[in-house]
């Protein structure tokens, strides 16, 4: 593999200033600052060594990553050092600064790259369109079919080429010549093949008949749409789509749904509602084992809100960092499947920055809708105290370093490609949004992008709501024998209540060792809720092991821990008003002991039903909780933190609790409404739509 050539420093942007040397301690940010600003080569090897590394001319691999990123490339490309970067990561590198400086390469060039992993796949992606443009789709698509019949290209490099080819609307294949590739190919390639023929004008007819089809999704990938019944489509308002990729809508607490799937859900419904918009369209995905079970494709949920179900071919929806492999197909998904709605979508909202979002940014191109990006600066505030120590000799932290520089690059990306980001509020507007996307700055000037406000949606009670409140206490305190319910007798200890996925971020771990190393056992019961019990994922067989090796052996303790599975979001939401009733005699706190959360929408839930919250001081729950008005605030970095705010916690008297609770709920009930944010979000969408 050829290394791309060096390319020029970036001009510096308007309105953004240049780096001041040796000001910025975070070596990410300042080497961003200096390439963004163009304030020439950053001065960030010291800061990004680290303790770990003592020889500065041997910098650690996030120093050589960095540089070769955001520097001089040819400084890195000399010998020794700490052994990075190697060919493949010089090559990644390079073109992610000719990407972000939109300097296209010839097609040849380009695709002169083409075998590599995931990474340098979706720059070659990104930076294609530019290609075809500069040098136009007749080289462009010689090029491709070039490569396509040259006879040694891999399934891999197949699906990438039929996947530039897509972007740009070449035809590198005649129908027939495609037909018979597929014919010959392995199901990756034969699949990227058949998505190809859809696209030409005699290709369906050579597409084989569905009764070949070996499963599900091909038989949808082969067969025309199935019929939705989409009656009550509206005839009138914005029809806007929004992505839920990762985890499951209806599951909350299971896999990688969180709390963005109940936001969302609530969200949908509230949107339909306001005048600007008439429909609105959840995407989500739909493994083969699920298009077994239904094999619709879209789903009314309630009035205006519908969900889209994209075909994955996996038996369940993928996890966030398999994304690259099914970039190609979810974009081809997501376009032929919003375009067929009744009316075209106008604006499509992502929110996460990693290889599904860029898929479906991929097909509002396609399909000429507008694209708007929540902005998260994750992982950019970690990554230098994630990798600071980290070395080329350690596979697995320098291939974790290579992911979350992947992640900002595609933050990068989608920024580039929105027509409008917003932020996530944090108290003091989005302006800090800006140190770690500099380039914000030139589009929305130093006050940062708008961040309409967040909130949840109100709580329906059902028909029998006090007889269901007093079944889940019964069930709660059904006995201390079981791994799901607590001892009877300890109802009157202070309950603490932590829901959640099961997830290392949200660091149950830490609040159960907490609890037992603290003896806070000894004082409060621990109910924890979240994780799936019919195909959890790697992260909950994890962290469901070590939360049980945590109590192996400890059965006074045992007896004061619930450990419940994931439960539907009204029922969590039912538990915790039957909680917070003083009727009901359970003193009961709400925890969240995660190392950070962007909003908490589960706090505020808590909150909303009436129990006072505890929350982690990093990230945005500090926007609507402040310590000892409306809450409290936890120092969850450690477990000598967590164990001092937890003390405190349980040490305040009755009285204390109560008013926070009130107060919780007051700030909710003011600020955190589900309508306010769609009222705003609706007007966001509405300038982006008619821009």
């Amino acid at each position: 593999m050829s290394v791309a050539p060096p390319v020029p420093a970036p001009p510096p942007l308007p309105g953004v200033g240049p780096a001041q040397p040796g000001a910025e301690r975070d070596p990410l940010v300042a080497a961003r600052t200096a390439f963004f600003t163009g304030a020439g080569a950053p001065a960030y090897r010291a800061a990004a060594a680290g303790p770990a590394d003592p020889d500065p001319a041997r910098p650690g691999a996030l120093a050589c990553l960095l540089e070769a990123e955001y520097g001089p490339l040819p400084r890195l490309l000399r010998p020794g050092g700490s052994g990075l970067p190697g060919r493949e990561d010089a090559t990644v590198a390079s073109l992610r600064r000719a990407c972000r400086l939109d300097v296209p390469l010839t097609p040849d060039a380009l695709l002169a790259h083409g075998e590599g992993g995931p990474f340098l796949t979706a720059v070659l992606t990104e930076m294609w369109p530019a290609t075809v443009r500069r040098h136009g789709p007749a080289w462009a698509e010689e090029a491709l079919r070039d490569r396509l019949l040259d006879g040694g290209a891999g399934a891999e490099r197949t699906v990438l080429l039929l996947d530039l080819a897509e972007a740009a609307g070449l035809r590198p294949l005649g129908a027939a010549e495609a037909a018979d590739t597929a014919a010959a190919s392995g199901r990756a390639a034969r699949h990227a093949l058949w998505r190809y023929l859809h696209r030409l004008p005699d290709g369906p007819a050579h597409l084989p008949p569905v009764s070949e089809a070996r499963d599900v999704y091909e038989r949808l990938l082969l067969g025309p749409l199935p019929s939705a019944a989409l009656t009550g489509w509206p005839d009138s308002g914005l029809v806007v789509a929004q992505s839920m990729l990762l985890g499951r809508l209806d599951r909350p607490g299971e896999g990688a749904s969180g709390g963005l799937s109940v936001l969302l859900g609530g969200l949908g419904d509230a949107l339909a509602g306001t005048g600007e918009v008439g429909a609105v369209v959840t995407v989500v995905l739909a493994g083969r084992e699920d298009l077994d079970r239904d094999r619709r494709l879209v789903v009314r949920r309630r009035g205006g809100h519908w969900l889209l179900r994209l075909p994955v071919d996996a038996p369940a929806a993928p996890p966030q960092h398999a994304m690259p492999d099914h970039r190609p197909s979810l974009a081809w998904w997501a376009a032929r499947l919003l375009g067929a709605l009744p009316r075209a979508c106008d604006v499509l909202h992502v929110r996460y920055a990693d290889d599904g979002s860029l898929a479906l940014a991929q097909s509002a191109a396609r399909l000429g809708a507008r694209l708007v990006f929540t902005a998260t600066p994750d992982p950019h505030r970690r990554l230098a105290e994630t990798h600071a120590g980290t070395t080329a000799d350690d596979p697995r932290a320098t291939e974790a370093l290579r992911g979350d520089l992947h992640r900002i690059f595609l933050a990068d990306r989608l920024v580039e490609r929105a027509d409008t980001v917003i932020g996530i509020p944090d108290g003091s507007g989005t302006g800090r949004l800006l140190r770690h996307f500099p380039a914000l700055a030139h589009r929305y000037g130093p006050d940062g992008p708008p961040a309409p406000p967040e909130g949840i949606a109100p709580y329906e009670p059902a028909e029998d709501e006090q007889d269901g409140r007093r079944a889940l206490l019964e069930s709660l305190f059904a006995g201390g024998d079981r791994p799901d319910a607590l001892d009877p007798a300890d109802r009157d200890l202070p309950l603490l209540l932590c829901v959640g996925r099961l997830h290392p971020v949200k660091q149950q771990e830490l609040l159960l060792r907490t609890w037992l190393t603290a003896d806070l056992w000894r004082r409060a019961t621990l109910v924890m809720v979240g994780g799936a019990t019919l195909h959890p994922t790697p992260d909950e067989h994890r962290v469901r092991a070590v939360l049980g090796a945590l109590v192996t052996g400890r059965t006074q303790a045992a007896r004061r821990l619930a450990l419940l599975p994931a439960l539907p979001n009204d029922r969590v939401r039912r538990l915790e008003r039957a909680l917070a009733d003083p009727a009901h005699g359970v003193r009961a706190w709400y925890v969240c002991p995660s190392a950070k959360e962007e909003f908490g929408i589960a706090v505020l839930e808590a909150m909303e039903a009436g129990l006072p919250a505890a929350g982690p001081l990093r990230g945005g729950v500090g926007h609507y909780l402040r310590d000892g008005v409306n809450g409290l605030l936890l120092d969850t970095a450690s477990a000598s933190g967590l164990s001092r705010g937890l003390h405190r916690l349980l040490s305040l008297p009755e009285s204390r609790r109560e008013q926070l609770a009130r107060a919780g709920q007051r700030t909710v009930a003011a600020r955190y409404s589900v309508t306010p944010m769609a009222q705003a979000l609706a007007g966001v969408y509405g300038d982006a739509g008619r821009a």
